[in-house]
């Protein structure tokens, strides 16, 4: 746990007791702050009661009292409307925070140079922020990983030098983070996400941009037009800010990235003629497969270097790194047939990125849309064998699909694996993949995208089983 030691004597009220929002009122209580919470469900103030909290209605608080206001990244700030409790720190004139913030309030009063990475981007920044962690960490450096990944930024262990953090943010905690300023800002990449939460794309972007803008030297991705014209705005103003690219790129395998002087240092992903230029990753990269993950690694690799970890220890990283549950995760193999979990590709864009990697697929789809649906997929019908499609999307899905690519409607994953399973099996292909890369959210038939994998993962494993030979007696 990190003691937030910057709030001792300061009054705070905090909203949200989930995973973070505990996690942060821990911090507070333990660095000397005193602490009122609220939370609108009944359990989660028990279990913050059990705690020795003081739990307190904030609805009938004395603002006044307020120092700060500490906001679970779940709760609306601006759009649709502000929660009411944003709503009443606003008009007290009281500050409104996250737990990113007191991290990074918490580093500048410890250890201000302490190496710290942050990760953003509507894809991908789960694994880089991954990868990083795995790369320094193989590396023998002093390595924590948390944030928007998994454990909150607050439960991890406080900022020293020789320490390494290494932080995902969801634009939510961005927005929350005004003192944002790490070592190295990846912004990866910027397609419509969470316009709901932020009113408009122009919004959208321009909360991602703080991340890199505070950082010393910023990494960014320039494949879409928000990240390019963010990475020039800040190459105007000063250097420190590095190119990664696909489309730059001139060979295949390879990934454009360009130093803050402007000189090209191409990375190579897997055998490539690198007229003249070196080879400075040769070799296939079992769990960064496709073309996106070439671009995640060039980002890892550069914000490894901006941290002084060397060639050498770095390639080892990249080489050895198991990748992360429900991206892209090779769950099972039944006969010729490969069961791939991509239960985090969300929306459209992150499920192009699978269809891009495989061929012959046989591919699960649907759940709760995103805005645009499957449209932007269109270029990529060939690919699909047959597409099986579950959740509230199914009939949408359904007339997008149209005549451009055969499918079944099979409303549960359950159905949807058998189909699939079935299909694949009697097809000709070397080797069919049966994808399960919805492009929807998962709520409206699971709690959340690691359930849905999960399920996908452990049904896939037991038809594995199924078709394994008896080797008993």
């Amino acid at each position: 746990m990190i003691p937030v030691t910057s709030f001792a004597g300061r009054r705070a009220a905090l909203f949200g007791l989930g995973g973070s929002g505990l996690a942060s009122a821990r911090a507070l209580a333990s660095g000397g702050a005193e602490l009122s919470v609220w939370d609108d469900n009944g359990a989660a103030r028990e279990r913050a009661r059990a705690e020795g909290f003081a739990v307190a209605d904030l609805r009938d608080a004395d603002w006044s009292r307020f120092d700060s206001f500490v906001l679970s990244p779940g709760v609306p700030l601006t759009h649709p409307a502000p929660h009411w409790s944003a709503a009443m720190a606003r008009a007290a004139g009281v500050e409104i925070i996250g737990d990113i913030e007191l991290f990074c309030r918490e580093r500048a009063k410890r250890a201000p140079d302490a190496p710290f990475a942050a990760v953003t981007g509507t894809n991908g920044k789960s694994t880089t922020t991954a990868l990083i962690a795995h790369i320094l960490r193989q590396a023998g450096r002093d390595t924590q990983m948390g944030g928007n990944i998994g454990v909150p930024v607050l439960a991890l262990e406080p900022p020293a030098m020789g320490r390494f953090h290494v932080i995902e943010c969801s634009s939510f905690q961005i927005d929350l983070a005004p003192s944002l300023a790490p070592t190295a800002g990846v912004l990866l990449n910027l397609t419509p996400d969470h316009i709901e939460r932020h009113g408009t794309m122009a919004n959208y972007a321009a909360v991602k941009e703080r991340l890199v803008s505070g950082a010393r030297t910023a990494v960014v991705g320039v494949d879409d037009s928000w990240c390019l014209n963010i990475w020039r705005e800040r190459r105007k103003r000063e250097s420190g800010a590095l190119a990664v690219s696909r489309r730059m790129a001139s060979l295949p395998g390879e990934v454009h990235y360009e130093d803050e002087d402007g000189i090209d240092r191409s990375l190579y992903f897997e055998p490539a003629s690198s007229r003249g230029k070196p080879k400075v990753m040769p070799g296939s990269l079992p769990a960064l497969r496709g073309a996106h993950n070439w671009q995640n690694a060039a980002a890892a690799y550069s914000v490894c270097a901006i941290l002084e970890i060397s060639h050498a220890e770095i390639a080892a990283g990249l080489a050895s790194y198991p990748g992360l549950p429900h991206r892209m995760e090779e769950a099972a193999r039944v006969g010729r047939v490969l069961f791939v979990n991509d239960s985090k590709a969300t929306n459209a864009d992150a499920a192009e990125k699978a269809l891009l990697s495989y061929d012959d697929i046989f591919w699960i789809a649907g759940g709760k849309p995103k805005e645009g649906g499957i449209a932007p997929l269109r270029p990529l019908f060939s690919k699909i064998r047959k597409a099986y499609l579950i959740g509230e999307s199914m009939d949408e899905f359904a007339a997008t699909l149209g005549g451009d690519a055969a499918f079944e409607r099979c409303g549960t994953l359950d159905a949807a694996i058998a189909a699939a399973a079935r299909d694949a099996a009697l097809s000709g292909a070397r080797e069919p993949v049966v994808l399960l890369s919805p492009a929807c959210a998962s709520y409206d038939q699971f709690t959340d995208f690691e359930a849905r994998g999960n399920a996908f993962r452990d049904s896939a494993r037991a038809l594995m089983a199924r078709a394994a030979p008896d080797k008993g007696a």
